[in-house]
This record gives C-alpha cells, structure tokens and sequence, in this order.
C-alpha cells in the first residue's frame, strides 16, 4: 500500500485532478464568455470613374462585361459584386451607346426587369414600384428565387447612364437592414 501524503490520497490521483482543473477551469471561462462578433465593415465604392457611389460590405470584386447594343453597338457594363453574411450584392453601371433610344426609360428598364424575371421562381416579380432616384426614371421590384431565396433589384436610366443594385438573401430579407443600407447608400453624381 502507498503511502498518503498531506492531501490525503495517493500522488497519482492527486497529479490528476490537479491536471484535470484547468481544463475544468477553462471550461466553465470559456462558456461563460459571449462568442465574438466582429463589426460589418461596409466600403463605399466608386463605380466607374464615379459616375455613382454605394456602400457595400466587402471590397468588391470588379468585372467588365462587354456587351452589344440591339443594334450591334458594343459597349461596357461594369459589374461590382461582394457576398457577405448570406447575403450577396451586385452594382452594374453602363454607359449606352447611342443608337439606344433613351428618350423613354420605362421601355428600356421594362425589358431589364422582363429579362431578370426568367430567372424568378413562377417568372414574375412580386412586387414593382416605379419611382425617381436622383432625377433618374427608376424601378424597384422584388421576387422569389428558386430555393427559397428573395431577389430585390434597383434598376435606373439617367440619360444614357443604365444603374442597377442588386440584392439575393433568404426569403423575407429583401426589406431588412442590410438590404436597406446598400440601396439607401447609392448616391448618384449629377
């Protein structure tokens, strides 16, 4: 039989409570603690030669689509996109070249919104309302996506200038605050 010592039990049975309390102790800090939760950090983006502005949550990734008029005008639509907490954010902007007939907006942003709606869950928008953003002609919509996500979409014709903000989430967040902060935040230069 071992001897005990001044605490009563073996050395061995002592050595490990002993290693066992930090772990016990560390344990019980770590659950008592709150989990961190780093800030957004939103960035506001110039977009193309600062033709407009807009806050995103992210640093963009920046593309040029080169695309064709109706008539086989090329020209270039540039596209800033970031995905961010389950959300994802687009900023376009192109310059129409002149043989787009801009004298009347709703045509031109009626076929946008009729393009986007194929990719729409039953074809179709479920809300439209059109208004005016900084003296442009503008046109804010939302819809279902297939998978249960939402789509909302601000699109906007000043002149020959084609705007359009785009935001996906689940369902129901095309009206929630981060949605709210991208489309509120877009500033247009005169």
């Amino acid at each position: 039989m071992k001897p005990l010592r001044r605490w009563g039990c073996a050395p061995s049975r002592r050595a490990l409570l002993l290693a066992a309390l930090p772990a016990f102790v560390l344990a019980t800090t770590a659950h008592a603690q709150k989990p961190l939760k780093l800030p957004d950090v939103w960035y506001g983006v110039e977009v193309e030669d600062n033709v407009f502005t807009v806050q995103m949550p992210g640093i963009p990734d920046h593309r040029i689509v080169s695309d064709v008029s109706a008539r086989g005008t090329p020209f270039q639509l540039h596209s800033y996109s970031v995905e961010a907490g389950g959300f994802s954010y687009v900023a376009q902007s192109a310059l129409y070249p002149g043989d787009v007939d801009a004298n009347n907006p709703r045509i031109i942003l009626q076929a946008a919104l009729d393009s986007r709606a194929h990719s729409l869950d039953g074809g179709k928008w479920s809300k439209v309302e059109w208004r005016t953003v900084g003296g442009a002609t503008a046109v804010d919509s939302v819809g279902p996506v297939r998978g249960g996500s939402e789509l909302r979409e601000l699109v906007l014709l000043k002149g020959r200038r084609f705007v359009s903000l785009a935001f996906l989430g689940p369902a129901g967040t095309a009206g929630g605050p981060q949605a709210e902060r991208f489309f509120k935040s877009l500033k247009l230069e005169p």
